[in-house]
């Protein structure tokens, strides 16, 4: 008998199952699959459309026996290998993923998704050169297809030549000009380049065409806004809103942009509004960025002479204190009680459950410095700063509310220049994506000690990634100077 002849009906419910597994509609998926099945003879097409349903509903062992039974009986199915290559990826076999992909390009050479799938390997193993050129090869043989050239835009980017990282995508916008998805992938990754101006001209470009969307404006708004021309990046801000009115992220950025650039610092309500829409998700959303800045305030608070030795430091005064992130990450060292203060009376409640503060109060932070009159052995701001553009006024205040030889350990993200080195805002600090401000190195120090402070230790972490960039970050240790107080 042969065992991969199916009949047309079982193959048309085969098919209609396969689509409904694209639409993501999954229990619709699965009686047409059993009519299929109850029709006709095992075959490696069955086999394939099973292993989807079971790795879609996350049964990856049942789609792992699936395939590693269908592949026994075919094993020159390349379709079965790609199959099982993605799945081996998904579970951590990145060696088996690569044999698998392998096998698919040797059983049809003229398959360039066999192809991506084995670049995509190769980066996973760090094999940057062999992916560039098996993803070179999935790009010729389907130029227009917008993956692969994403993902080799990506692998040449990884590889240190963001120069022809670009080359890829822009010539994807010849070969596919209606494309605003192709369109958008060379400018966000102009963004992440920091070529502020190249990812202007093309976010120009698609809006001259008619070619563009709200991720469109929004990159242009960010990019105009990192040139320094706010104006101008409230109007594309504002136009991505008219194309995406529900688009969260876009209304974000709108709000964003209503923290002007000649301000000193993000306005209250601005920061009120988005942390309580954002309390609920902000956590998760943090984690999944890679933000380091509570761990890293914790290693330099292991420093503290009385921490190193084992005595208490308290109480503790943490500013901007959300949704107690730093308090859980320094909470076994011997500090406390913490007094947390924030804008934000949603982000308060989710602090408020980790039962980590003897106090928390809802307030813009200068102003419960100004009226709250008592003295702080340590004062901690874990990714707060970035709020203010100037920081003398903070610093001062701060400076009055610590103890003679009282630690403030603070994070500010470090300004970066663009892409033709120039460094953007007054040189001291500039607004950035979404309203933060970034700061440079040279303005903080002096900032600091001009306040009466002691640069105790200053480390670089990465603060998050975000666009799929690392953001620099500084994080200061200063101390009141004993003799002032």
């Amino acid at each position: 008998m042969d065992m991969f002849k199916v009949t047309a009906d079982a193959d048309a419910l085969r098919n209609r199952a396969a689509q409904l597994i694209d639409a993501g509609r999954i229990a619709a998926a699965r009686p047409l699959l059993a009519a299929a099945q109850a029709m006709a003879p095992p075959s490696a097409e069955l086999a394939l459309v099973a292993a989807r349903i079971a790795m879609a509903s996350g049964a990856l062992d049942e789609a792992l026996q699936e395939l590693n039974d269908a592949i026994t009986v075919a094993p020159a199915h390349a379709g079965l290998r790609k199959c099982r290559a993605g799945l081996r990826q998904r579970m951590g076999d990145l060696d088996g993923a690569a044999r698998d992909a392998a096998e698919a390009v040797i059983f049809d050479r003229s398959d360039p998704d066999a192809k991506a799938i084995l670049g995509v390997t190769m980066v996973d193993l760090g094999r940057l050169a062999d992916a560039v050129a098996c993803l070179a090869e999935a790009v010729a043989g389907a130029p227009r297809n917008l993956d692969y050239r994403e993902t080799l835009s990506a692998a040449l980017e990884k590889a240190g030549d963001p120069d022809s990282a670009l080359l890829v995508l822009t010539d994807g916008i010849q070969l596919c000009p209606a494309s605003v998805a192709m369109r958008n992938a060379a400018i966000l990754l102009c963004v992440r380049r920091r070529d502020f101006l190249q990812a202007v001209r093309l976010a120009e470009a698609a809006r001259s065409l008619g070619i563009a969307d709200a991720c469109t404006f929004g990159l242009k708004g960010h990019a105009l806004s990192s040139l320094g021309r706010h104006d101008d990046a409230a109007i594309a801000y504002q136009d991505a809103l008219k194309l995406g009115p529900e688009d969260p992220y876009v209304r974000h950025l709108v709000v964003a942009s209503g923290a002007m650039p000649d301000a000193k610092r993000a306005p209250v309500g601005y920061i009120r509004t988005v942390f309580d829409g954002y309390a609920d998700r902000f956590e998760l959303h943090l984690i999944s960025l890679g933000y380091s800045i509570p761990g890293a305030m914790r290693t330099v608070l292991l420093g503290h002479p009385k921490v190193a030795a084992g005595l208490a430091v308290g109480p503790v005064l943490d500013l901007g204190c959300g949704t107690g992130m730093a308090a859980l990450a320094i909470g076994d060292l011997p500090l406390g009680p913490f007094t947390g203060v924030d804008l934000s009376p949603r982000m308060l409640a989710h602090a408020r459950a980790k039962r980590l503060y003897a106090e928390l109060h809802e307030a813009d932070i200068l102003a419960d410095l100004a009226a709250d009159g008592r003295r702080w052995p340590l004062i901690v701001a874990a990714d707060v700063l970035c709020y203010f553009g100037a920081l003398e006024e903070l610093f001062g205040l701060v400076h009055s509310r610590l103890e003679p030889g009282g630690w403030f350990v603070f994070s500010v993200e470090e300004i970066q220049p663009d892409h033709d080195g120039v460094i953007p805002g007054n040189g001291n600090w500039a607004l950035q994506r979404q309203g933060r401000y970034a700061h440079a190195e040279h303005y903080v120090y002096d900032a600091v000690c001009a306040a009466g402070f002691r640069v105790l230790r200053i480390d670089r972490p990465v603060v998050r990634q975000e666009a799929g960039a690392a953001v620099p970050g500084l994080l200061l240790a200063i101390e009141r100077m004993r003799h002032d107080g």
